[in-house]
């Protein structure tokens, strides 16, 4: 298998991993993958998926953002801000992680609407967002909320 651009990557998890002192079988358990493809990730020779990162980041307890710039996911320059403010959403204890996502979702819209390219957030979760201007009750914001069961929440 030839190796793909993700050595660094890797490298940085193969380090983590040791930080926190966990096994490969560890981390594989509690990050939801298997033994074998941890380990190809570690080596460089496989590019694990957005949601892969996210797993890994979460059983590390570390940012998932950083995995993504590592992976060549998010720039890290141009996307700074964004990332810094995913990070923040993330990180407030007083959301669930379905507040979490839906909030993201919001998040990325109005982004997309003002010409600032979208990152691949939780693609079960489809918002609708209507602003209006006004002021007082003529003001406000309509989310619908459908999950990718269907579901309005």
């Amino acid at each position: 298998m030839a190796s793909l651009n993700v050595g660094n990557l890797g490298e940085y998890l193969r380090e983590q991993r040791r930080s926190a002192q966990l096994s490969l079988r560890q981390l594989a358990d509690a990050a939801g993958v298997s033994n074998p493809y941890l380990s190809q990730i570690e080596r460089g020779l496989r590019k694990p998926s957005a949601e892969v990162l996210q797993q890994v980041a979460k059983a590390l307890r570390i940012s998932a953002e950083t995995l993504y710039v590592r992976a060549g996911i998010l720039d890290a320059e141009r996307d700074r801000d964004e990332v810094e403010t995913r990070a923040v959403i993330l990180a407030d204890p007083t959301l669930n992680e379905r507040q979490k996502q839906v909030l993201l979702q919001i998040y990325e819209s109005f982004r997309k609407e003002n010409g600032f390219e979208v990152a691949d957030v939780d693609a079960d979760v489809d918002v609708d967002v209507e602003v209006s201007a006004g002021v007082g009750a003529d003001a406000g914001v309509r989310t619908d909320i459908r999950t990718g069961d269907g579901r309005d929440t």
